[in-house]
């Protein structure tokens, strides 16, 4: 797992990776404790650094996440580059905006602040305490008397548990270097014994720590909007008008489905067989999935995933349609890639490998990422042949050929005679893939969280002090 910094905001650029701006970053540092140097085309704005709302840049891409793709679109409405500051909760984005260091904070649960202007939510959930399921479960809200709760600084679940009247009254602490994940980490390991959290980071962290249940239910909701100063009205109504434009155009509702669409695939069960599995069975072809990425460019831990759901890292693996082995080929795609024993696992990963790629290489060039991966995924299921007859399909629905959200309601009508007859390849098992690529998703999500990239990019701490 990776070492945590301290609790302060940390500056975030598309160019991170660059010596120039990792030198205009330690400038910055330099400048005190919460002070930005802001251009005039810059839009600052100020976000959890929680995967439920963004994903920093790493080795196998840049920066991103539900809130900060919005963030990014709002932006350049305003002909303005995004910045984003970052800090591991509400209370402490809530300071910055005050102290008018940031222009605004996007995903912080709404409260009547009379000091802050907020837009309509974005998303709502559910305010929960959680607990390991090996503990004494708790029935009513009465056995939480004198219980220690962890939870977050200036979220909404920090005011529902002081209203809460108990005796003897909660213990509630308030850890400052830590997120909404691994808060809930900490209850998942026995580090602390019950976390106040909400059902959006719950459903994302239960792949990861599937031992995690509900405890009880706290009253209330949890809203999350972007939050602007009282004197900032002008652009919190800019940003509104850009929000609903997102939800009559459908842009939240694909960004909700590229980000969390996935959740819920792998039950409790088969998520805590996948981790057992990683510690067990992956040892074994590590340095395999490794080679391949070095081969192919393709993250080894998405090999990982994809092995994983096709054969559960069994070499011997056969289906009843013929394809064998860890990354279970084809007959005839084995042959074309030169296999000679698909049964070896050093054979059928490199040659996985090296066909998953071919399959996003051939996808047209208008296909953006993360779904032109996801439609190789599926082509590496069906084949490129049925894929493209899909697709073909989809424009004649008025539906995007280039969207996994779209192409994820489209795959499934391939088993269907009238449509199917129509395929020059014939029938196709359309549903199938769809289950395997959000499967393969949950499984690199959980990857991605226990084991580390094969190259880890250069990292300087420009952490505020």
């Amino acid at each position: 797992m990776p070492v945590m910094h301290r609790q302060h905001p940390v500056l975030k650029t598309r160019s991170y990776r660059s010596w120039a701006v990792l030198l205009i970053g330690l400038t910055l540092v330099a400048c005190g404790k919460d002070r930005f140097e802001k251009q005039p085309d810059e839009l600052l704005v100020g976000i959890l650094d929680d995967p439920v709302f963004y994903q920093p840049a790493s080795a196998t891409g840049d920066e991103s996440g539900f809130e900060f793709d919005l963030l990014e679109d709002f932006a350049a409405s305003l002909n303005k580059k995004l910045r984003v500051v970052t800090a591991r909760n509400p209370k402490k984005l809530q300071d910055l905006l005050r102290h008018r260091t940031i222009d605004f904070v996007a995903g912080l649960p709404a409260q009547q602040d009379p000091q802050l202007l907020y837009t309509t939510p974005l998303r709502e959930a559910r305010p929960l305490i959680v607990q390991h399921a090996d503990t004494l479960p708790i029935y009513d809200p009465a056995a939480m008397a004198g219980r220690v709760v962890e939870v977050l600084r200036g979220t909404v679940q920090e005011v529902a548990l002081r209203q809460l009247q108990l005796f003897p009254p909660l213990v509630i602490t308030t850890p400052r270097a830590t997120n909404g994940i691994e808060l809930l980490q900490r209850v998942a390991e026995f580090n602390s014994e019950l976390a106040a959290t909400d059902s959006l980071h719950l459903a994302l962290a239960v792949n990861f720590y599937p031992d995690l249940i509900v405890a009880q239910e706290l009253p209330g909701k949890v809203e999350l909007t972007w939050a602007f100063r009282a004197t900032d009205e002008d652009l919190r109504t800019q940003a509104e008008a850009f929000l609903d434009g997102a939800r009559q155009n459908g842009t939240i509702t694909e960004l909700r489905d590229r980000y969390f669409g996935h959740l819920k695939r792998i039950s409790p069960i088969g998520a805590t067989r996948f981790i057992e599995d990683i510690h067990e069975l992956l040892p074994r072809y590590r340095k395999t999935f490794q080679e391949a990425q070095r081969l192919t460019g393709v993250d080894w831990r998405l090999l990982a995933a994809l092995s994983y759901q096709e054969s559960k890292w069994d070499p011997l693996a056969t289906s009843y349609t013929g394809v064998r082995g860890i990354m279970m080929l084809t007959e005839e795609t084995a042959d074309r890639l030169g296999v000679k024993n698909r049964l070896d696992p050093v054979e059928s990963i490199l040659a996985g490998a090296r066909y998953l790629a071919e399959l996003k290489r051939r996808l047209t060039d208008d296909v953006p990422d993360p779904d032109r991966l996801w439609l190789a995924l599926a082509a590496y299921n069906l084949g490129m042949g049925h894929l493209n007859g899909a697709r073909q399909f989809a424009v004649g629905m008025s539906r995007d050929p280039n969207s996994w959200y779209d192409m994820k309601k489209v795959l499934p009508l391939m088993a269907r005679p009238e449509y199917y007859r129509r395929l020059k390849a014939g029938r196709a098992r359309g549903g199938e893939a769809v289950i395997l690529v959000e499967n393969v998703r949950t499984f690199y999500d959980i990857l991605v969280r226990f084991e580390a990239p094969l190259n880890q990019p250069l990292q300087i701490d420009l952490t505020m002090q």
